[in-house]
């Protein structure tokens, strides 16, 4: 929990020096990104468990750890957020062989 709480920490410290030198920028995306993940028809809980997923794909590390926390506060269980993480594991695998299919095909030819 450290872990995740140190970098977690370190983003939000970043972006607060971020909003010193470019403040309507971070307004702006926080205001976004707070609507995005209001609760519309998709419950609060099934949007972070979606930023989880897309964390883990972009290989973004603090956004993993923030999202993992984030679902656990919307009620998600363990069970629920290994899940969101095989569909990324699917998506992800989906992705490279689809492209390999048809790019290295392409290219073989």
């Amino acid at each position: 929990m450290t872990l995740m709480n140190d970098k977690v920490h370190a983003y939000k410290d970043q972006m607060g020096a971020l909003s010193d030198v470019l403040p309507d920028v971070v307004k702006a995306y926080h205001e976004f990104t707070g609507e995005c993940f209001q609760p519309g028809s998709l419950d609060a809980k099934t949007k972070q468990l979606i930023a989880l997923g897309i964390g883990l794909f972009a290989n973004n590390e603090v956004c993993t750890l923030y999202h993992v926390a984030e679902a656990r506060s919307k009620g998600a269980t363990n069970e629920e957020i290994m899940e969101a993480v095989a569909v990324a594991g699917a998506v992800g695998g989906g992705h490279a062989l689809s492209q390999g299919a048809m790019r290295v095909q392409e290219a073989l030819h």
